[in-house]
Formats: structure tokens, C-alpha cells, sequence
């Protein structure tokens, strides 16, 4: 993987500093996994993780097991840093800022909200920022995304060459070549449950589906600075596979995309803090 880390951090010299001044939001101490950050709002709160700016390869090789055809390798640079969400946003953290649950598994508010359209996380970002004037909250594009999931390894997940269902939640009978095959729990579990990658952020990999904020296309086979994805499209990107698919859905590389005024039942967001 190639990361860079001389690369510009965007005003954030020293990753303690937070570009944005909101009540609720405090910088806790370091740890194993580096800096952390905790969001406030009203009994229910998120933790974030600083992902420093750097260079990688988006997509996956051509002997990658079971890629896709849409996964063309190719190098991104990420010039600026973002604080990006440990886990996918909880049903208590949607109940805190949005009066109504639409989740289908909704027996634990520490379950992923799921049962959202990407028009959806769009409203209750908005209605995020609007009460807590100045922070810049917002999904990540899918470059940030993968980047963040990978967490500087070019294997087919963030664990290795294979999962099993005790790192991953996915449909335990369909496991990746050269793993076993595990238990299908038939839900999502809450979140947090399952070990974090390097970068310190939990089932990346699996669970429920996370939408990002990009239009879906081709990829580009030359290199890539920032990437946003296309001014307009039909369908927005998803990633990370979910409880109910087999384990190839989960790879870092792994590509979906749906309208995105559909809801199904396996898809949720994880948030991002930082300038687009």
C-alpha cells in the first residue's frame, strides 16, 4: 500500500487540532489505533477516527478471488485527512437527531440504523449539522471510504487473504476461498461487536451495507487526486456487503450500487467529519 506521508493534512498539522469548533465534540486521548474523537448529541454519542491524508490503489488485482469486474485497479491520492465514524451510525444515534426509527432489527438501539435511502442519510446529516451549527458532517466518497477500510493493506480485506465470521458478520455459509465456513446469523450485529481493522474502525467489513457519497461509474485507469465520482448518475455507491451475503461482498474492493431513494433492510451509513 502506498501511503504518503508527506502529503498535505489540510490546515491539520498536528491531527489533535479540530477544524471545527462545536459543543459535543471532544478530542479524547490517544490510544493504540491513534487519535480519537467523540461526538455528543443528547444521550447518544459517536466516536471518530483520524485517517491521515495518503496514496493507495483503489480496486482490486486481476488474480484477486472473485473481484469484480468494475474493481480496475488504479492509484489515488488523498490530500486531506478526515475524521471518519469507528462504526456505522447506531439507532440511537439516529433517534437522537431524526423522531422516527425506520430499521427493521430494531431490538437494540446499539443496532446499525438500516432500512435507509441514501436520501435519507442525506436529511438526517442535514438536520445533524443544522443542530450542531459548523460541524461539517457528511458521507464519505467511496475513495475515503476503501482507503479507510483497507488501512494500508493491499490483501482482499483488511484481516487478510480470507474472514471468518468471527471478524466478519456475513452469511456464514458462503465463505471466502480459503476460509471456513461459519454460522449465518441471519441479522446485523450491534455495532462494535467484531474486531476493529489497524485504523481502529469496526465491521468495515459485513454487517450492514454503507452508503457513500458518490454517483456509481467506471473507474478511471489513470491516477486520481481526491476523487468525488461523476456530477450526476442513477445510482449512488455502497459498500462493505452486509449480515445476509456471502463473503466476496465484503472485500475491500467489493462495489454495489442502488438507486437512491431505495431502502432495503441491510443498508446504513457511517459518518464523516471534514471538508468535502
Amino acid at each position: 500500500m502506498m501511503n504518503s506521508p508527506d502529503l498535505p493534512s489540510a490546515g491539520l498539522p498536528d491531527a489533535a487540532d479540530i477544524p471545527f469548533a462545536v459543543p459535543g465534540a471532544e478530542r479524547g486521548p490517544d490510544d493504540a489505533f491513534g487519535p480519537r474523537l467523540t461526538l455528543a448529541i443528547g444521550n447518544a454519542w459517536q466516536s471518530f477516527r483520524w485517517i491521515p491524508p495518503g496514496r493507495f490503489l483503489m480496486g482490486s488485482p486481476v488474480d484477486e478471488a472473485e473481484r469484480g469486474s468494475a474493481e480496475v485497479l488504479h492509484e489515488v491520492t488523498l490530500s486531506r485527512g478526515f475524521w471518519l465514524a469507528d462504526t456505522a451510525c447506531t439507532q440511537a444515534l439516529w433517534m437522537a437527531v431524526w423522531p422516527v426509527n425506520p430499521s427493521h432489527f430494531a431490538d437494540d438501539a446499539r443496532n446499525p440504523v438500516e432500512n435507509v435511502a441514501w436520501h435519507d442519510a442525506q436529511r438526517f446529516i442535514g438536520e445533524l449539522n443544522r443542530r450542531l451549527p459548523g460541524l461539517p458532517a457528511r458521507l464519505p466518497t467511496e475513495a475515503e471510504w476503501e482507503y479507510a477500510c483497507r488501512a494500508g493493506t493491499t490483501t482482499p480485506f483488511s484481516f487478510g487473504t480470507t474472514v471468518s465470521t468471527d471478524q466478519v458478520n456475513y452469511h456464514g455459509g458462503f465463505p471466502y476461498p480459503g476460509g471456513e465456513p461459519g454460522p449465518y446469523r441471519q441479522r446485523p450485529l450491534p455495532v462494535g461487536s467484531l474486531p476493529p481493522n489497524a485504523w481502529g474502525l469496526c465491521e468495515m467489513h459485513g454487517n450492514v451495507w454503507e452508503w457513500c457519497e458518490d454517483w456509481y461509474a467506471d473507474y478511471p485507469q489513470e491516477p486520481q487526486t481526491d476523487p468525488r465520482g461523476p456530477s450526476f448518475g442513477k445510482m449512488r455507491v455502497l459498500r462493505g456487503g452486509t449480515w445476509s451475503d456471502p463473503a466476496r461482498y465484503a472485500r475491500s474492493a467489493t462495489r454495489s450500487r442502488i438507486e437512491p431513494a431505495y431502502r432495503p433492510r441491510s443498508t446504513g451509513f457511517r459518518l464523516v467529519l471534514g471538508a468535502r
